[in-house]
């Protein structure tokens, strides 16, 4: 029947650590960072490892067997490399066992360190090898055409698709967690009262199944509470025949009738009465729609000064007009009214309308007991009653909560605050 409006929640820019897409697109660079290291490793592993040196020293045998002795004429060496470089596409150099070049064929390759006991692989540059031939010489080799600095490397080329699928997989992970932030919001409306919230299902995965659930789920809700307040409608409207029998049959008993037991009988019915016409305001502004439709301009100080004028209570205010309902805003303003002067002792109630920067303000004071601090927001509460408050000063335990709810429909927001000097004050704010 009643949905308490909750004050709208104010969005904050989500942090970046707090995104899900760029957490998933975080441990995607964190994955790409492990395993271009793990390579690494695997392949420092593999060049320095036993098996690698002793693949290069069979090399080396066999480099020994196909060139030239170490006494053969300079010429017979250097035509034996350029003959390999033109057959294997690799620059060659040779060195004596002193250091001295002999020969090359190619682009020189870096010279070997002479320190080393054994063939090995050469880093720090383009790939190439240093073979320690059986009779001491060394041959150095790398593929031909690897002048540069390494910049097209295989680590070069690792980190370049490294950078591309990294840069590749942003849009996959945004698309994959925009769907979920429609989610999000659809849930935030519903839970906010939005009872036709819907998210559009994409895709056949478990984000998919998920929002056909939300959606299934949402439909259920909104068909149970829309099941709920017709019945409290009719249930309410079919309230009224036996109540027009049971006041026709007090009207008929006249002067038979005990005057207390009489007065007292006409109060519950007047009571009974209110209950059933809060009960169908309240149903009916819950079953409408879109509130905007029916808002027109309405001259606000007119209005207060007519139900003031009807409670013979005092007003101050300025010249304001608002959009909304007239007929809404008139019950508003009479509720917080009958409110003060139910609860407000014998003081006279104060109404005052102003202009201020969240827009119009209304504001009802009394001079009665005053609301605890720790109950000013349950009296907007359906058929919630103030400590204290007796069921002889008459009320239902709806007119705060329809207030709430009045207010709501236009922007607007209600709350009840101590006054200077004791009493209450019922304040609407952001009506425009």
């Amino acid at each position: 029947m009643h949905r308490r409006c909750a004050a709208p929640r104010k969005r904050h820019p989500h942090r970046l650590a707090t995104r899900l897409y760029l957490r998933i697109y975080l441990a995607v660079l964190v994955a790409l960072a492990a395993t271009a290291l793990l390579f690494m490793l695997a392949m420092r592993w593999a060049y320095d490892g036993p098996s690698f040196g002793q693949k290069l020293d069979v090399l080396a045998e066999a480099a020994g067997e196909l060139l030239p002795p170490p006494g053969a004429p300079p010429a017979a060496q250097q035509a034996a490399l350029e003959r390999w470089n033109k057959r294997a596409g690799v620059d060659l150099a040779l060195y004596a066992a002193s250091g001295a070049r002999i020969a090359s064929a190619g682009a020189e390759p870096p010279k070997p360190n002479l320190g080393e006991s054994s063939s090995y692989w050469m880093r720090g540059g383009p790939p190439g090898i240093a073979l320690r031939l059986p009779d001491g010489r060394w041959l150095a080799g790398r593929l031909a055409g690897h002048q540069g600095h390494g910049a097209l490397s295989l680590f070069g080329l690792l980190a370049l698709v490294a950078f591309a699928v990294g840069l590749a997989c942003l849009p996959m992970a945004r698309r994959l967690t925009k769907r979920l932030e429609r989610l999000e919001h659809g849930v935030e409306a519903l839970g906010e009262g939005d009872l036709s919230a819907r998210v559009a299902v994409q895709g056949r995965d478990e984000v998919a199944r998920l929002a056909g659930s939300f959606n299934r789920a949402a439909a259920r809700i909104e068909a149970l509470v829309a099941a709920q307040k017709s019945l409290l409608a009719n249930a309410s409207h079919e309230l009224r025949s036996p109540l027009a029998r049971i006041r026709m049959a007090a009207e008929l008993q006249g002067a038979q009738a005990d005057p207390q037991t009489h007065r007292e009988l006409e109060r519950n019915i007047a009571e009974l009465d209110q209950l059933i016409d809060e009960i169908l305001l309240a149903s009916r502004l819950d079953a409408t729609g879109r509130p905007e439709e029916q808002f027109e301009t309405v001259d606000l100080t007119a209005l207060v000064a007519e139900e003031c004028a009807r409670a013979e209570v005092n007003f101050d205010g300025e010249l304001a007009s608002v959009t909304g309902d007239p007929k809404l805003l008139r019950r508003l303003i009479r509720n917080l009214i009958e409110n003060a002067r139910r609860y407000g002792g014998s003081e006279p109630v104060e109404v005052s309308l102003t202009r201020g920067a969240a827009g119009i303000v209304l504001e009802v004071a009394d001079r009665g007991a005053g609301v605890a601090e720790a109950e000013r927001e349950r009296i907007f509460e359906p058929f919630y009653r103030a400590r204290g408050a007796s069921e002889q000063q008459g009320g239902v335990g709806l007119g705060l909560a329809l207030v709430r709810q009045i207010a709501a429909r236009h922007q607007a927001g209600v709350q009840c605050l101590a006054r200077e000097g004791g009493g209450s004050v019922f304040r609407v704010s952001g009506l425009a």
